[in-house]
């Protein structure tokens, strides 16, 4: 089944008078590439972080932020001062430097990272499991949004396949006039040279030597399997790459029918084939 690589989860728990809570918010990217921001009460559990989100988003953009906030005294929290100066000051300077009004900095101190400090110096055992256990919880709403992402772009492709695959099947029809239009062309062209006389046998053997380089029936049958084989492995899982690759060789034998078409109905098939193909490789784009 296929999944988005975009998606967001988000989860809570608390422990101990503090609400943690932790966002995931994913989009695409060819590789993993992860922004993490935790308080400094949790800095240590950075490689563990790094670790579960990379084994079980496996790619995409991801950027993962922990927030705790205070919903009680039982640890004794008290304001970082120097923090809340510092952030004070930078924020009165930016204010001034755009030249806007007066804000009420109090209140977006009160909010910004670590600006509260408990009497706790150390993270405990009991601790980090209940923050792992949030993370747990958020990677699994943001897999569970991936998952129904993934069951719309599995019916637009099997949408686009089909489309692709009528537009193959219409092409038989225009075949036996492409090849009458092909020959009478030719002729018309020897008669219209100087020659009184030609040879009808080697005209005959040039014609079927260059019907032959026109011949569209392989492409035909790889194109067909190629759709084929792209159902197929949208079964599985994280297949977004292969989806990719398989979808460059339907371009190119889509590209080959265009260049050996020769006749109008047929030129206008294959673009009808390469529009839906591109409206295809867009949404790989986001399929993990």
């Amino acid at each position: 089944m296929l999944k988005s690589m975009t998606g967001f989860g988000k989860a809570t728990g608390t422990y101990k008078g503090k609400k943690i809570t932790i966002e995931i918010r994913a989009l695409n990217s060819k590789t993993i590439d992860l922004n993490l921001r935790l308080p400094s009460l949790y800095r240590e559990l950075d490689p563990v972080f790094r670790k579960k989100i990379t084994e079980e988003l496996k790619r995409g953009k991801i950027d993962c932020s922990v927030k705790i906030d205070m919903i009680s005294e039982e640890d004794l929290s008290i304001i970082n001062k120097n923090l809340a100066k510092a952030y004070y000051k930078e924020l009165k300077e930016i204010n001034q430097s755009i030249q806007e009004e007066s804000q009420d900095y109090l209140s977006m101190i009160l909010r910004m990272p670590d600006i509260y400090m408990t009497g706790e110096e150390e993270l405990s055992g009991e601790e980090k499991k209940v923050v792992l256990n949030i993370l747990e919880e958020a990677l699994e709403n943001l897999n569970a949004f991936r998952k129904k992402e993934g069951e719309d772009l599995e019916k637009e492709f099997h949408l686009r396949i089909a489309y692709i695959r009528k537009l193959l099947s219409e092409i038989p029809k225009y075949e036996k006039e492409r090849i009458e239009v092909i020959k009478e062309r030719m002729k018309k062209a020897l008669e219209e040279m100087s020659f009184e006389k030609y040879d009808e046998n080697r005209l005959e053997q040039e014609m079927i030597f260059y019907i032959e380089k026109l011949d569209i029936s392989e492409e035909k049958m790889r194109l067909a399997n190629h759709l084929d084989y792209f159902e197929q492995t949208m079964e599985g899982e994280e297949t977004g790459k292969k989806l990719g690759f398989i979808s460059q060789e339907i371009g190119r034998e889509v590209n080959t029918l265009g260049s050996k078409s020769n006749h109008a109905e047929m030129q206008k098939i294959v673009i009808n084939m390469k529009d839906n193909l591109e409206k295809i490789k867009e949404q790989i784009l986001n399929t993990l």
